[in-house]
């Protein structure tokens, strides 16, 4: 009887071990002995790893011994602070730091001189490293859901940045660096606390998507007419009484658009003055024409 008491213990006991938590794999892997070059996965383009949701307060410390990773994802954990050892890693291509509590971001990120892709949006920063702007081959950048009201003036250096996102953070007024990025073709904006939108505008020569919805913005400037790769531009949610008389020039303008997801223009809920609202019921057609109209009688 003792045996068998003895074996039906040891069975409950292998039970409550099957049922407790499981661990993350990367702790999973370090416990079984496992080399932590194991947890890269080799896909065809690059070599990636994954670490999204793991509850994570701090960075493990084999991170930064895998020198191969060149996409690397740390999202959605809950992560205070990135070490300098993040320069270590410089074959990284693609960063994924969205959804942390980040506050800053170390000044070596700006040794990734391979970085392509950064994405650090929703989290607490209220300022952006000017050693970013050495990242001379970034090409998307989010910062979007931060407390940030500014930019470093180095950012000009990103000549090649084609897709910025800054929505949902504290600029009063776009940063004057951002004209200075010609390759841009996506720039979000929305969500801020803008109240205009300066001449120098023009200079984004190939933008193609321009959303600026949800702040206080009170008229468009001349200048805007003039980015003629426009095929998207979102004003919704803003304080626009008229509109230029040149903003017919943006022929590559689809519609009036209402989904979020459409290309086109987006000028709901603004104040705008008779007869605009009535015009623009007719469609962006009647719109244009009655700016073209209203443009030779002056």
């Amino acid at each position: 009887m003792g045996t068998e008491h003895s074996k039906n213990e040891g069975r409950r006991s292998m039970v409550f071990l099957r049922k407790g938590p499981k661990l993350p794999a990367w702790e999973d892997a370090l416990l079984s002995g496992k080399e932590p070059k194991s947890l890269l996965k080799r896909g065809l383009r690059y070599v990636s790893l994954s670490l999204i949701m793991k509850g994570m307060t701090s960075t493990p410390e084999f991170l930064w011994g895998l020198l191969e990773v060149q996409k690397l994802n740390l999202s959605r954990n809950q992560l205070v602070v990135i070490p300098p050892s993040l320069g270590k890693l410089d074959r990284l291509v693609v960063l994924n730091l969205g959804g942390n509590c980040l506050k800053s971001l170390p000044k070596e990120i700006g040794l990734l001189r391979n970085l392509k892709v950064l994405f650090v949006n929703m989290n607490c920063l209220t300022e952006v490293p000017a050693e970013l702007s050495l990242c001379r081959k970034l090409e998307v950048l989010s910062l979007s859901h931060n407390c940030i009201s500014q930019l470093p003036l180095s950012f000009t250096d990103l000549t090649s940045l084609r897709k910025l996102n800054l929505s949902n953070n504290r600029f009063v007024q776009i940063p004057l660096c951002i004209f200075a990025l010609r390759s841009l073709d996506f720039l979000h904006l929305g969500s801020n606390r803008l109240e205009n939108i300066a001449e120098s505008v023009q200079y984004l020569v190939n933008l193609q998507i321009f959303i600026i919805e949800n702040n206080n913005i009170r008229s468009l400037p001349r200048s805007l007419c003039f980015i003629t790769t426009l095929e998207l531009l979102n004003v919704d949610y803003n304080a626009i009484q008229t509109l230029p008389d040149d903003l017919y020039l943006l022929r590559r303008l689809p519609r009036i658009a209402w989904n979020p997801m459409d290309k086109g223009l987006h000028i709901a809920h603004n104040p705008l003055s008779r007869p605009l609202p009535e015009v623009i019921e007719g469609g962006l057609d009647a719109l244009f024409n009655y700016l073209r109209e209203k443009k030779e009688r002056n």
